[in-house]
């Protein structure tokens, strides 16, 4: 039994199943401490959010997504990324509750981080983007897939790139929280162009790029090296397109509402 996720030689097998005890306490982690908070002032909603971004959280590291992202398929590798970073990031950060969230802030002094987070855009995006390249190298994911600490460090990556990049237009602040077209500038930029690069690659690559996927027993027929990676491919194209669009397009909406009601004021005085 190993602790974490890895890359494994044998037949893949739906029957086998595998414990993994350091996802059951990561997830035990969240979620503990944030219930925990939440007595005396127990929030339906926020409850829902967050617990519906962990109990994802842990579907997708745990068996048998993270063991097949870990050694056997890269879709499932890439399906694993766009949960963490277009799901589980935006669930657990629209569960915490303003007053938690300024707790947590003033414990760990984390304003003036937040706040240069916020103001310059330009760096959760890169970072994300950053994030989103180097783990996708093939030196980095046949390196780290290996191990059990290496595949702790990419879903780790992943998570936290995820968050970083959400923070500034879903944080729980509404001071640091930014609207407009900014936030809606700043989410076309962050998500729409950098996968495009490495996704084609991956798509119309004529070989498989990870040695990783490529000798990795093999799931099904169809799922040849090569198909797999083909999906992998689009999928980090065209994944991230209906949540951040949606997400788009509903801030541009929420802007169009209170730009009329500002001026319905004026109009008012």
């Amino acid at each position: 039994m190993t602790w974490w996720c890895t890359a494994l030689d044998e037949a893949w097998s739906w029957s086998r199943w595998r414990p993994y005890p350091g996802v059951w306490a990561m997830i035990g982690l969240l979620v503990v401490p944030y219930f925990w908070n939440m007595r005396g002032r127990f929030e339906r909603r926020h409850a829902l959010l967050f617990g519906g971004g962990a109990l994802l959280l842990w579907l997708t590291t745990d068996w048998p997504i993270g063991t097949l992202g870990a050694g056997y398929l890269a879709s499932a590798h890439m399906l694993q990324y766009l949960l963490y970073t277009m799901v589980v990031a935006p669930l657990l950060i629209l569960g915490v509750p303003e007053w938690m969230a300024r707790r947590l802030v003033a414990r760990f002094r984390l304003y003036r981080v937040l706040g240069f987070l916020s103001r310059g855009l330009w760096l959760p995006a890169l970072a994300f983007n950053l994030v989103l390249i180097a783990t996708h190298v093939p030196a980095t994911v046949d390196g780290l897939r290996q191990g059990p600490f290496g595949n702790f460090a990419i879903d780790l990556a992943w998570l936290g790139a995820g968050l970083v990049m959400w923070l500034p237009v879903l944080g729980p602040l509404p001071e640091l929280r930014r609207r407009g077209l900014a936030a809606i500038g700043y989410l076309f930029f962050a998500t729409g162009f950098v996968p495009i690069v490495p996704g084609s690659f991956l798509t119309f690559a004529s070989f498989p790029l990870y040695e990783t996927y490529e000798t990795a027993p093999r799931v099904n027929e169809f799922l040849t090296a090569i198909n797999d990676q083909r999906i992998a491919g689009l999928a980090m194209k065209l994944g991230a397109v209906p949540i951040a669009w949606g997400m788009i397009a509903l801030l541009f909406f929420r802007w169009q509402r209170e730009e009329e009601t500002a001026q319905l004021a004026e109009l008012s005085h």
